[in-house]
């Protein structure tokens, strides 16, 4: 029966199983992420030579004009050495680990979940996912709500593949897409795109792409070649908050 139940085990009948509990499930990016994995023995005794916690989003991609959505692995943590698990026994692993500043933004379509693993030798590995809500961090947050603040309306955000200059240590990067809804750039825009490039606790580094409406024949034809497009490098830290809103306004009165 025994060499039966461990047939079956490594076919993932009877097998452990794993539960991660979060003691949160909303964060910002750079807070600590505490919880525990619970292991769940099955019906015989297991090897798990590893946990691993990885930490996944989404974007989207295109190739040769056809689009695609790509997973990919943001943070990946191992919780645990070698253990054993006992046939019906149980067991609760702590852990803690430090979200990146730079995690994607859970707004729009953009997703985060841990994927807990357990590496089982001959068997197939028990798995759980656990989405969570990110929130932007303190300076990303004024930028944000300062950029609505000039009258603009947030209508999109999408992690996307990042241009080849722009990548880094992720494959994509986070589009937050507006538009002019009131105020003195109604009218005089389309919209405006902003991805942050590097972040810190103090700092940001980001890109502005600036829209222009087009008013006349020759605004139709550099809005149909996109010549109607300006990019502009921009940085804020702590001690810009309090002009932030001017700033901004500055920024991006001289593209439009």
């Amino acid at each position: 029966m025994s060499i039966l139940h461990k047939a079956l085990a490594s076919i993932g009948i009877g097998s452990a199983t794993v539960e991660t509990k979060l003691e949160s499930s909303v964060y910002t990016g750079g807070d600590t992420i505490q919880g525990e994995v619970q292991i769940h023995g099955g019906n015989v005794e297991q090897q798990i030579d590893a946990i691993y916690l990885t930490l996944y989003t989404t974007y989207k991609g295109e190739i040769n004009d056809t689009e695609f959505m790509k997973k990919a692995v943001i943070e990946k943590v191992q919780v645990t050495k070698p253990l054993t698990i006992q046939a019906n026994e149980e067991k609760n692993i702590p852990f803690s680990f430090t979200l990146p500043i730079d995690t994607p933004v859970t707004i729009g379509r953009s997703q985060v979940w841990i994927k807990t693993n357990v590496d089982i030798p001959n068997a197939i590995d028990p798995k759980d996912e656990d989405y969570i809500e990110v929130q932007p961090s303190a300076l990303v947050a004024d930028i944000l709500e300062e950029i609505s603040n000039l009258g603009f309306r947030l209508r999109e955000v999408e992690c996307e593949q990042a241009p080849y200059h722009l990548q880094s240590h992720y494959p994509f990067v986070q589009e937050f897409e507006f538009i002019p809804t009131s105020g003195s750039f109604r009218g005089r825009l389309d919209e405006i795109e902003i991805i942050f490039t590097s972040q810190t606790p103090d700092y940001v580094e980001g890109m502005l792409q600036v829209d222009r409406k087009a008013r006349s024949l020759g605004g139709v034809l550099a809005e149909a070649f996109e010549f109607d497009e300006s990019h502009v490098k921009f940085s804020v830290n702590q001690s810009d908050i309090p002009n932030l809103h001017g700033t901004l306004h500055q920024l991006i009165s001289k593209f439009s």
